[in-house]
């Protein structure tokens, strides 16, 4: 039981580095990236942030997959993924996914490309969709940590 504990433990450390991640780019750094609080040259400055925390998110992100796979595989939870009274693991999976596609597919061969060049046309215009992005981002991870804690513990809506 003490490699569940670990893998549990290090779930948990990873999810709050990944989207504690997302919470501080969303709430501190995109609106001071907007109000030119870190200098003229946005982009320059996003990048520069991004660049150090792309691969904190990117192992938080490989952590928290592989962990949550092997509690799932030692404790054979796999049927849970059929009952809707478990919807919150099918929700944890499906935001893994859609984090896992954005960090390992889209930022790097479509979005890094594609916000560059919007984002040295029209800043104004880049940083507020990349904002509202982050915002969605961050309300379906809250809304996921929300739901596997409080369903974890027994609450349900069914």
């Amino acid at each position: 039981m003490d490699d569940l504990i670990v893998a549990r433990a290090l779930h948990v450390l990873a999810v709050v580095v990944w989207i504690g991640g997302v919470s501080m780019a969303t709430t501190v750094a995109l609106p001071a990236l907007r109000r030119g609080d870190l200098g003229p040259d946005r982009l320059k400055a996003f990048e520069a942030i991004e660049r150090r925390f792309i691969w904190q998110a990117r192992a938080s992100l490989i952590i928290v997959g592989l962990s949550g796979l092997y509690m799932t595989w030692q404790l054979d939870l796999w049927d849970r993924f059929r009952m809707p009274a478990f919807w919150w693991m099918d929700a944890m999976v499906g935001l893994w996914l859609l984090f896992a596609f954005v960090l390992f597919v889209g930022e790097p061969l479509i979005l890094h490309r594609t916000f560059h060049r919007l984002a040295s046309e029209r800043p104004d215009i880049a940083f507020a969709w990349l904002h509202r992005a982050h915002w969605v981002l961050l309300g379906l991870g809250l809304a996921t940590v929300f739901a596997a804690v409080a369903g974890s513990h027994g609450w349900s809506i069914f």
